[in-house]
C-alpha cells in the first residue's frame, strides 16, 4: 500500500504529463502482477462496490477516535469528505501494516461476508497499522469513492513502457467490463483469444467543445457537419456472428436494447459502428427522458418497446469484414457506412444525416435550427481526420446551441472537495412556487475563484441553519443557470429535472424576488 500511496502522492502533486507517465511506469516496473491488475482497474474507473454502510463508518470512527457524534459532523463540515475526516480523527496507528494494494483489496471483498461485528473489528485492524493519508486511501477504496486525475491515455502510455507493446493496441484490451476477478495481468495485456476479442470495444473518439463560430477551423470544405444527438453514446459490435452493444461508459447493454441487437442479427457483414442510443419515433427523437426509462430495465417488454422505440444513429465505422479502419480518414470511412446501411436497410440502424452547407456562415444559421430537430447543436468532423482515441484537437468538434438559461436564487451550500474542502462551492438553487422557494438544481462550477471567495464569505456570514455538511443560507443571491434539457420528473420534489446545470453568471443586479419561476422552468419542457 506504501508503493500506491507514494504513486498517489506524485501523481497529485504535479501537473507534468511526462513525470506522471514516469511515476505510472516506475509503479508498474515495482509491483506484483496483482497489484499492477487492481491499479488498471481502479485508473480506468473499475472500482470496488461499498462494503460499509456511511452511517456505520461515522459510528466505527467516532467510537475509535473517542468522539462524540456531534464532533465528528462539525469535523466533516470542515473537510467535506467523509474517507479524509475519518483518517484524520482516528489515532496515531499503533502497528505496521505493510499489506500490498491487492491484500488490501482482498481484505475489503472479503468483508461482503461478513457480520457487522466482524467488519468492524476488522476495520479497527486495519486502521491501527495505517499511516493518516494511507488511511485516506484505503478509506476511498472502502467506500468506492476514489478517483485519480489521470486518462486512460497517460495509463496506456505508461503501459507501454513497460511491455512493450503499442499504445493504440493497450487502449483496446483495456475496453470492456473485465475485473481483476475474471482476468489476471498477463490474460487482459497479451492473451488474444478471439472470444474476448470478439466483445470488446474500441476506445471512443471524443470532441473538443467549440464556443464560437468555427471560421478559425480554416477552409469549411474540409469539414463535414451533422447534428449532435442527445443520446447514448455507444458502438454496436456484430464480430464472427457475436453480438454486442455497449455505451461510452464501458457498459455492456446488449440486452436492453433488443431492436438494435435484432438489426445486427440480420446483418450479413461483420461490422463495428460508433453512434448514439435514441428514443425514436416518427421521424424524430424523443426527449432523453423517454430514453432514461430503459436504461435500467432488464426486461423490455412489448409495451415498453411500442411507448418507447429505440434506434442506433450511426455516424461512423471502425471495423468492417474483419478489417480495422480508424486509420482510414473520416471520408473514407463514412462512405463505407453509407454503402453498409444501404445494403442493410434497417429501421432500427440508421445512418446521421449530414449537412450541406458552403461556407462558415451559412452553417451558422443552420444551426439555430437544432432545437426544432430535437437536437442539441452540431458535429463538426475533419474530413481527412483518423478515429483517435480520446480527444485529439483539430479532429472532432461539438458545437453547441446555446443553453437554455433561467435565474434561480441560492438556497444551500455545501463545501467542495480537494483543495476547496475549506470553501462552500457546491450550490443549490431554487425557483418561486407562489411564496415559496423550491429546489430544483444543483451547480457547483462557472464562478471565478473570485466570486467564488466571496459567496463562501456570504454563506458563512448569513448561515440559517445545518444539516450536517450543508449549509440553509438567507435566500438573498440570484444566479443565471445554464442548462442542456429540462423534463418532468417524479424523483424531484420541484417534478422537473436539468439537464447538466451550471452556473453562467452572478445577476448582482437582480433582487431575489425577480428570479423566475417553477412555472416559468415547466414551460420550457418539450412534450
Amino acid at each position: 500500500m506504501r508503493s500506491f500511496t507514494e504513486l498517489y502522492r506524485q501523481l497529485e502533486q504535479t501537473t507534468s504529463l511526462t513525470r506522471k507517465v514516469d511515476a505510472l511506469h516506475q509503479y508498474l516496473e515495482q509491483a506484483s502482477e496483482e497489484d499492477k491488475l487492481w491499479l488498471l482497474a481502479i485508473f480506468t474507473g473499475r472500482r470496488l462496490r461499498g462494503v460499509v454502510p456511511m452511517a456505520r463508518l461515522r459510528e466505527w470512527a467516532c467510537e475509535m477516535a473517542g468522539l462524540q457524534s456531534w464532533m465528528f459532523e462539525e469535523c466533516y463540515a470542515v473537510t467535506g469528505d467523509l474517507a479524509e475526516t475519518i483518517a484524520l480523527v482516528l489515532p496515531e496507528p499503533v502497528v505496521d501494516n505493510n499489506q500490498g494494494l491487492s491484500e488490501l483489496i482482498a481484505v475489503i471483498r472479503s468483508m461482503q461476508r461478513m457480520s457487522e461485528e466482524e467488519k468492524k473489528q476488522t476495520l479497527f485492524s486495519l486502521w491501527k497499522g495505517l499511516p493518516t493519508f494511507e488511511r485516506f486511501l484505503f478509506n476511498k477504496l472502502l467506500t468506492g469513492g476514489l478517483r485519480v486525475g489521470v486518462s486512460q491515455k497517460l495509463i496506456c502510455r505508461a503501459l507501454a513502457l513497460h511491455v512493450l507493446e503499442p499504445e493504440d493496441v493497450l487502449a483496446h484490451r483495456l475496453m470492456g467490463n473485465w475485473t481483476p476477478q475474471t482476468t489476471t495481468f498477463k490474460q487482459l495485456i497479451f492473451d488474444t483469444d478471439l472470444a474476448s476479442l470478439n466483445v470488446r470495444p474500441f476506445p471512443f473518439c471524443l470532441a473538443h467543445p467549440l464556443d464560437e463560430a468555427p471560421h478559425g477551423l480554416g477552409n469549411a470544405k474540409e469539414w463535414c457537419a451533422e447534428w449532435k444527438w442527445d443520446g447514448i453514446r455507444g458502438q454496436v459490435i456484430r464480430r464472427n456472428g457475436v453480438l454486442s452493444v455497449w455505451t461510452r461508459g464501458e457498459e455492456l447493454v446488449t440486452d436492453r436494447f433488443p431492436e438494435i441487437t435484432e438489426a445486427l442479427d440480420a446483418f450479413t457483414e461483420d461490422v463495428v459502428l460508433d453512434g448514439e442510443i435514441m428514443a425514436f419515433a416518427d421521424g424524430m427523437p424523443l426527449p432523453f427522458q423517454r430514453l432514461q426509462t430503459r436504461i435500467n430495465r432488464k426486461t423490455i417488454s412489448k409495451k415498453l418497446r411500442k411507448d418507447t422505440p429505440i434506434v442506433f444513429m450511426a455516424y461512423d465505422m471502425l471495423e468492417y469484414r474483419g478489417c480495422d479502419i480508424r486509420q482510414e480518414s473520416y471520408a473514407h470511412r463514412r462512405q463505407h457506412l453509407s454503402e453498409f446501411l444501404e445494403r442493410h436497410n434497417s429501421p432500427a440502424v440508421l445512418l446521421s444525416a449530414q449537412i450541406e452547407f458552403e461556407n462558415w456562415e451559412m452553417l451558422k444559421q443552420i444551426r439555430q435550427s437544432a432545437a426544432t430537430l430535437g437536437s442539441e447543436g452540431l458535429m463538426l468532423k475533419n474530413l481527412d481526420s483518423v478515429y483517435e482515441s480520446g480527444r485529439k484537437k483539430g479532429a472532432w468538434y461539438k458545437w453547441k446551441t446555446d443553453p437554455m438559461t433561467i435565474d434561480a436564487v441560492l438556497i444551500y451550500a455545501q463545501a467542495g472537495h480537494g483543495r476547496r474542502a475549506s470553501m462552500y462551492t457546491d450550490y443549490t438553487f431554487a425557483l418561486w412556487q407562489g411564496e415559496r422557494l423550491v429546489p430544483f438544481a444543483k451547480a457547483y462550477s462557472g464562478l471565478t475563484d473570485e466570486e467564488i471567495r466571496k459567496v463562501d464569505d456570504f454563506v458563512k456570514k448569513n448561515t440559517k441553519d445545518k444539516f450536517g455538511p450543508v449549509r440553509s443560507v438567507v435566500p438573498s443571491l440570484v444566479f443565471e443557470l445554464g442548462f442542456e434539457g429540462v423534463n418532468r420528473s417524479s424523483r424531484h420534489k420541484s417534478g422537473v429535472a436539468v439537464r447538466f446545470p451550471r452556473i453562467l453568471r452572478w445577476r448582482t443586479d437582480k433582487h431575489p424576488s425577480e428570479a423566475n419561476s417553477l412555472e416559468d422552468l415547466i414551460s420550457m419542457i418539450r412534450e
